[in-house]
């Protein structure tokens, strides 16, 4: 079994859209899948929204991404595990390609990824730096990151000690139990914050990481580009580029 588990906070405007595509992948999957929305707090109509479109939902106060991810993670039987952002869109081809990779022995990996559109000129540069670094650095995005089971459990799920970055480490426990791939197909995910955040605010937050260091990612204060409420994005995504 495949489990699918997808943390979500205030993502009404998003859910939807996410689990459409991943039940339209998941049908060429010759393989038994269940699909899990971890709703963490919100005050929105994500949890009643992802209901109805056949997900089951579990519902948590935590206000923390790796917590949550690793609820979602216990919370399933599959022997395979996808961790997929709730504003992140997958493909057939990617979940093909995915599963293949651990049919052949890989302990996990993640895969190339891009922004919807539109994006300010400042996101377009992001994503031509960003997503190659991840890549060549062999590290899987929050967006998707797929391992079996006996990988995840081994290298202790997601560092609950960090409120950001938590993909990062759990890649890196990851590499360190056996083969870890980054692959060529791609996922689509929200650039929303590179539109409702401008590039000061953006190089404050980087800025306030690179002074503070490793410990800034130890609490939520001063993480408000991933924990902020401003979270509605006002201009009409129009897909990938």
């Amino acid at each position: 079994m495949i489990s699918f588990i997808i943390p979500a906070y205030n993502e009404q405007d998003n859910i939807g859209r996410t689990l459409q595509a991943l039940r339209q992948a998941v049908q060429s999957l010759d393989t038994v899948c269940e699909i899990l929305v971890v709703d963490d707090a919100s005050t929105d109509q994500t949890a009643s929204l992802a209901a109805s479109c056949g997900a089951r939902v579990l519902s948590v106060r935590n206000r923390h991404i790796a917590a949550t991810r690793n609820v979602g993670a216990h919370a399933t039987k599959g022997d395979s595990l996808f961790f997929i952002d709730a504003d992140t869109w997958v493909n057939a081809p990617l979940l093909h390609a995915a599963v293949r990779a651990l049919q052949q022995g890989a302990v996990g990996g993640g895969s190339r990824f891009r922004f919807d559109r539109p994006l300010p000129w400042y996101g377009k540069i992001a994503e031509r730096i960003v997503p190659p670094l991840y890549s060549l650095a062999g590290l899987a995005s929050g967006s998707f990151l797929f391992c079996t089971r006996s990988a995840f459990e081994a290298a202790g799920g997601f560092d609950e000690r960090r409120y950001a970055s938590e993909e990062v480490w759990l890649s890196l426990a990851l590499r360190k139990r056996g083969r870890f791939v980054i692959l060529r197909e791609h996922v689509i995910t929200s650039g929303r914050k590179l539109r409702v955040y401008s590039l000061r605010e953006t190089f404050r937050l980087f800025g306030y990481l690179l002074r503070t260091g490793p410990r800034a990612l130890r609490q939520r204060q001063g993480l408000e580009f991933w924990y902020g409420e401003r979270r509605a994005d006002t201009t009409k995504p129009e897909g990938g580029g």
